[in-house]
């Protein structure tokens, strides 16, 4: 038994998978785990800061896709907001690159779907409520992921059941990805049955074997629970999920008045925007290095279901079997009067 939609055969998947783009966690091992596994593996372009390193990886990947049969199973997350003072960069190398598969965060991503589409690329675009889903439609984007409550990074403030189906409503035609506390086949069923054509799945692949971050990290997301995920603006500007750590609760979770004030500002806020995410992402940075006691670290509420630290392949089988295990007791409750 394999669990398909059009997403998965699309894209020739084998599960309707997306190894979620997580900031400083995301590698080139796991990205090449999800290609061995035939789901797609995406990173954040910005994990590869430094002059060449983007480069590189994304060879590294490509040609070792072409080895395993060449399905194009990996991409890059682009954050396409002005803040983000290396996005035209990225966006050059990703496009001389050919990368096949993007997914776009907090801006407006008509420069990415328009190269993208000139070589068949595909973009999907984070998206939180109708309004952004209106305005990334009428940029041509390929696909929606629907960022609802309790996913990781920037979490959306609708839950998964009104989102998923408002958007299906408004946009038919267009694939919705669930993304948000997803860590476990129910979960999975459950997206599918809403009218997903598949999962993104981030911090389940935190606690990975091929995940690079330190073990305090892999460990704090085997023992959190649902009630230890909080929200904040320190870090961004923007509301992002993390463990509410001591170190998280001495920075605050909400930016005071000036901070606010500075980042609504029209004169202010593009710079303002851009020192908050490099304080942020510096905090961040030293949080995922082994022997490091000050402890910022991204998770969403999904945590409460993840009880130990696999390969990346355990994982997905794992969530496969679930996913058909769900299905077919779901299937069970339908009889016959």
């Amino acid at each position: 038994m394999v669990v398909e939609t059009a997403f998965s055969k699309e894209l020739k998947l084998r599960f309707p998978l997306i190894v979620a783009p997580m900031f400083l966690v995301s590698n080139a091992e796991m990205i090449k785990a999800a290609i061995d596994n035939k789901v797609m593996g995406v990173f954040p372009t910005l994990n590869f800061r430094k002059d060449g390193e983007l480069e590189k990886v994304l060879t590294e990947i490509k040609e070792y896709d072409q080895q395993n049969g060449g399905l194009g199973h990996y991409g890059v997350n682009l954050i396409v907001q002005q803040s983000n003072p290396l996005y035209s960069k990225h966006l050059k190398i990703c496009i001389e690159q050919k990368v096949p598969f993007y997914i776009t965060s907090l801006g407006n991503p008509t420069d990415v779907i328009e190269a993208a589409h000139e070589y068949g690329g595909k973009v999907f675009c984070d998206v939180t409520n109708l309004k952004h889903a209106q305005k990334v439609s009428d940029a041509g984007a390929d696909g929606f992921i629907a960022v609802a409550q309790g996913a990781g990074g920037h979490a959306g403030p609708n839950p998964m059941n009104i989102l998923i189906p408002a958007l299906k409503k408004r946009f038919p035609n267009i694939p919705v990805i669930a993304a948000g506390g997803i860590a476990h086949g129910n979960a999975i069923a459950s997206s599918l049955t809403l009218g997903a054509e598949g999962v993104s799945m981030g911090t389940r692949f935190i606690a990975s074997k091929e995940a690079t971050v330190n073990d305090a990290y892999k460990q704090a997301i085997v023992e959190a629970g649902m009630d230890d995920i909080v929200m904040t603006t320190k870090l961004s500007g923007t509301p992002s999920s993390v463990i509410n750590t001591d170190e998280a609760k001495k920075i605050g979770l909400k930016q005071n008045f000036l901070e606010r004030w500075l980042s609504k500002n029209k004169k202010t806020k593009k710079y303002f925007k851009m020192w908050v995410q490099y304080l942020g992402m510096k905090k961040l940075e030293k949080s995922v290095a082994a022997n490091n006691y000050k402890r910022i670290w991204s998770a969403g509420k999904s945590v409460h279901m993840i009880e130990d630290i696999s390969p990346m392949s355990e994982i997905i089988k794992r969530l496969e079997d679930e996913t058909i295990a769900s299905i077919q007791e779901t299937n069970s409750l339908l009889k016959e009067q």
